[in-house]
């Protein structure tokens, strides 16, 4: 066979790709992480007996808006990296890093403000030997969602894709976790609740290559 007519082959009754099938498929995996986090959330922890109170409280928030813009980068990030030879942009590293710092320079403050004797308490808390593995375990619906729907597009950053994709359904798992955690500390969420999105992160690192391959 000539190579022109192996092209015309290859080219016959190709449909073109539909442009909102991106912002379909990553829609569409987001709610299903979202949805499946905190069902396994209410399932096998709870939501915390105090919430109607302590919603009304500004540190709630905080603590809320924390994960939730680490979501806005990841989902930025992952949304590029479905595309070939992108990269995660300018934009998505904001959001991946600013509230990072913010809460990093906020838990500095809340250990050097507190007196010696509490300092353990504000970084530590009462959860932080199980808080990284709740996350872990909160993020299996969004991971097995969000690299379903990346699989389908086209990375060829295969690792990084991997990282971002395993970053967005951490985060997420953590905004579901924030309704159970009674952890109220800037210190203690930028310490464990990283180290937690980060184990998940790593782990689509590691199977991005396998699991991404097209």
């Amino acid at each position: 066979m000539r190579t022109e007519d192996l092209v015309e082959l290859l080219s016959t009754d190709i449909e073109p790709v539909k442009k909102d099938a991106l912002a379909i498929l990553v829609t569409g995996s987001l709610l299903v992480a979202l949805a499946g986090a905190f069902v396994l959330m209410a399932i096998a922890f709870g939501i915390r007996p105090d919430l109607a109170n302590v919603i009304t409280t500004p540190i709630f928030w905080e603590k809320l808006a924390f994960p939730l813009s680490l979501s806005v980068g990841a989902v930025i990030a992952t949304s590029r990296l479905g595309r070939p030879g992108a990269s995660v942009g300018g934009v998505g590293l904001v959001f991946l890093i600013l509230p990072v710092v913010c809460v990093w320079a906020a838990g500095t403050a809340v250990v050097y403000g507190a007196v010696p004797a509490d300092r353990a308490l504000a970084v530590f808390g009462h959860t932080w030997r199980s808080c990284p593995f709740n996350i872990l375990l909160l993020s299996i619906p969004g991971f097995i969602a969000i690299f379903y729907a990346m699989a389908r597009l086209a990375p060829t950053r295969l690792r990084l894709a991997g990282a971002v994709s395993g970053l967005l359904a951490g985060t997420v798992a953590t905004v579901a976790y924030c309704f159970h955690c009674p952890e109220m500390s800037p210190a203690f969420w930028s310490i464990w609740y990283v180290l937690g999105v980060m184990i998940v992160a790593a782990t689509g690192a590691l199977l991005g290559p396998r699991l991404l391959r097209w």
